[in-house]
């Protein structure tokens, strides 16, 4: 406090003794002294004891130099900061604050850019009286004569070396954040309340990769949406977020679908917009910290569990409806010479040789219609199925799985393209995978009946507005135009070889596309094989038996 009031005294000494000065100069004075003091005090400047003051009282430490660089003057927080008192360095050259740990490189740019007339901004490692080193944000600006000539150099400087010091632990945090996320299995992603994905990690780059370039975070996100009604854009009214969300995504290209457990916490997103400043903490966005363990080894353990039994029971469908086939014909046969002999028997009667012959109809007739009714009591009953959610993508690759030993011993290459992300639909699970499985089965057989060397069978499904649609094809015989509705007919078999079927299947499949409020066609523009198209909707279907 003293020292302030004897500083204060000797700047209102040096001002006084500036106002006498300019009251009677010496004789000699240059005028452009006397024109500069005298501006000083004019309307358009600031009064010398106050322009003195406020430098002097000002937060930044300033100092004032000669084109050499020898102090001439120093305020008061350039002694607070630099721990020398102002008769300590006036007169001394600048380089007292200099430290042997600021490269050479740096004062030779600090010379060029102050020498050419131009303002210098940088960091340098300066050091205190104690020898202490601090970091000096600096600002060294030229200060020109009336000639244009650089008469002295103002220089200001802040101590910034516990902001490096702050700096330096975010980035350590941040690297250590970053290290320990790309080490981590699971893939990890930080998605903005506009879908654009902040931060990520080794993980998820590979899963970009593995999806061409398709962003994963956007597949998560719709198939989150789709199964559990997860909104992005609600994220801060999510509470706690949700954990162990299992997620099917299926790769482009036929590979293999991938299964995910998803977990997911609400972090308030970084607003660093100038105009938030005072906005209240309830209205932050937030983002999505989402985190995606792969569980496909474990679900395809559990899968093959499933298609074993999946298998048993498709076989045991398959015997139930070979044997529906087969009494189905027999009583579509039986039928058409039971008819005709209930028309002979409906003509009237001429002759005793007449009569004997219709005693026989009679008895032909009534032993018909004892075996009639004998095939229908032994027609398997119809099972009424419940219906559930079904993803066709996952119904699909469980029927070509149960397909492969067929697909490898005739040759054939399955191009597998399903939608990433498709919706699922309402509906009987086995139903459907029949009716798959009939299509995939007359695929292979057209192939198979074509004889020739490259076989392929492409299967694809895509949503369309609100309906999924599933594509199958083939470059086998195909279908002749004249026969592309009598294949829906029943016990209707166009193969060469029909094997144990009655028919081809298609009258059953179309029979569950129509039950399930869809339809199903032959593309009758497709050439070089077949394409048959399947349209399910997404929301309501008829209750059937099957």
């Amino acid at each position: 406090m003293i020292q302030r009031k004897i500083q204060s005294t000797k700047s209102d000494n040096l001002v006084d003794r500036i106002n006498d000065f300019l009251a009677s100069p010496p004789e000699g004075t240059p005028t452009e002294v006397l024109e500069a003091f005298s501006s000083l005090d004019s309307n358009q400047f600031l009064p010398p004891k106050l322009f003195y003051e406020l430098v002097e009282q000002a937060p930044i430490a300033i100092s004032i130099t000669d084109p050499t660089a020898r102090i001439l003057y120093v305020n008061c927080a350039f002694e607070t900061l630099t721990g020398y008192a102002r008769e300590e360095v006036i007169g001394k050259n600048e380089s007292v604050l200099s430290s042997k740990s600021t490269p050479e490189s740096v004062y030779r740019e600090l010379w060029e850019t102050i020498h050419s007339n131009k303002v210098w901004q940088g960091t340098l490692v300066n050091h205190r009286k104690s020898q202490e080193e601090y970091l000096a944000e600096l600002t060294i600006s030229p200060v020109n004569n009336n000639k244009g000539q650089t008469a002295y150099f103002l220089g200001m400087h802040r101590d910034i070396t516990e902001m490096h010091q702050l700096e330096q632990r975010l980035k350590f945090q941040k690297n250590l954040t970053e290290a320990a996320l790309n080490a981590a299995p699971m893939v990890v992603a930080v998605v903005a309340a506009d879908r654009k994905v902040l931060l990520d990690n080794h993980a998820y780059k590979a899963l970009i990769g593995d999806f061409r370039g398709v962003e994963p975070a956007s597949l998560f996100l719709e198939a989150l949406e789709q199964q559990v009604g997860f909104d992005l854009s609600t994220v801060c009214q999510v509470g706690s977020g949700f954990t162990n969300v299992e997620i099917r995504l299926d790769p482009p290209g036929g590979a293999a679908p991938r299964w995910f457990a998803c977990s997911g916490v609400h972090v308030p997103e970084l607003d660093e917009a100038a105009h938030n400043y005072f906005k209240q903490a309830e209205s932050t966005r937030c983002c999505l910290l989402l985190i995606a363990n792969e569980v496909t080894g474990s679900r395809k353990r559990i899968q093959e569990a499933r298609l074993n039994m999946i298998r048993a029971n498709m076989a045991e469908q398959q015997m139930v409806q070979t044997m529906r086939e087969a009494i189905s014909g027999a009583i579509f046969k039986i039928q058409a010479p039971l008819n005709v002999i209930k028309a002979a028997l409906s003509m009237p009667a001429a002759g005793q040789e007449n009569m004997g012959m219709r005693i026989v109809l009679q008895q032909a007739l009534k032993s018909g219609d004892e075996a009639m009714e004998s095939l229908h009591e032994a027609l398997p009953s119809p099972v009424v199925e419940k219906t559930s959610l079904v993803n066709i993508n996952e119904l699909l690759h469980e029927v070509v799985k149960l397909s492969t030993e067929n697909l490898l011993s005739a040759g054939i290459v399955v191009d597998w393209r399903p939608a990433p992300v498709l919706a699922e639909v309402n509906g009987r699970i086995n139903a459907l995978r029949g009716l798959f499985k009939y299509l995939i089965d007359n695929a292979i057989q057209s192939l198979i009946e074509a004889k020739q060397d490259y076989r392929e069978i492409r299967i694809q499904t895509k949503q369309d507005n609100q309906d999924l649609l599933i594509e199958v094809m083939d470059n086998g015989v195909g279908i002749p135009k004249a026969h592309r509705l009598k294949v829906f007919e029943p016990f209707y078999c166009g193969w060469e070889q029909p094997k144990e079927h009655a028919g081809m299947g298609l009258t059953m499949a179309q029979e569950v596309v129509i039950g399930h409020g869809g339809n199903v066609e032959i593309d009758a523009n497709f050439y070089g094989g077949c394409r048959v198209f399947v349209r399910l909707p997404l929301n309501g279907m008829e209750e059937t038996l099957l």
